[in-house]
């Protein structure tokens, strides 16, 4: 296995096991596919956003950008898809995603604060684990893609923390996000058992 080191997003609290990169290569079109129906969720939350916020201008402006960048990709990996002959199929998500939505709290200003964070993060493992790919998969064309979307996960990641720093005070932001972010680690510390982009 390459030992290539790839750019991390601090936020993150343990970098992913050696046991998701087995699992993932092992699963390629599996992966593929998730990665369709996380391009398509990460589109649909900024847009949820939009609607639920609807007078927040900075946030519309900005996530109408993300909205139209994750649509993108959910294009050019179901072009991937066709190529390689994998039909659009549901896929049951793993835990991952729910268990971190349970820690939103429920009520104002917070859940607001919770969201972005939550968001946040899950952008910046996405980046890790396409870094990942892009290291270790051993199909080159492939490797190439999976690197071409690096750039953009960081980016989203940081535009949902700016955000968060724009609406709240930067000191609750980061101790929210240092304990958000240790409970994303804790969900990620046991493999689920069937490959996900999020597994």
């Amino acid at each position: 296995m390459q030992t290539e080191q790839l750019p991390t997003i601090n936020a993150l609290k343990e970098p992913t096991s050696k046991a998701w990169i087995e699992q993932a290569l092992s699963n390629l079109d599996i992966i593929l596919l998730d990665h369709s129906h996380c391009e398509r969720k990460a589109a649909g939350v900024a847009l949820n956003f939009m609607f639920a916020y609807p007078s927040n201008t900075k946030m519309v402006r900005e996530l109408t950008k993300i909205a139209q960048e994750e649509l993108e990709h959910f294009e050019l990996v179901n072009q991937w898809l066709e190529r390689r002959h994998i039909p659009l199929a549901p896929l049951p998500p793993p835990p991952y995603g729910a268990a971190l939505k349970a820690q939103v709290r429920p009520h104002k200003p917070y859940k607001f604060l919770d969201s972005l964070l939550v968001t946040g993060l899950i952008e910046a493992r996405s980046h890790e684990r396409l870094g990942l790919l892009a290291t270790h998969c051993p199909e080159p064309e492939l490797a190439r893609f999976y690197r071409s979307l690096m750039a953009s996960e960081a980016r989203h990641f940081g535009i949902y923390w700016v955000l968060a720093d724009t609406y709240f005070d930067r000191q609750v932001v980061m101790e929210r996000l240092d304990e958000l972010a240790v409970v994303e680690s804790e969900i990620l510390s046991t493999l689920h058992p069937e490959p996900r982009i999020h597994s």
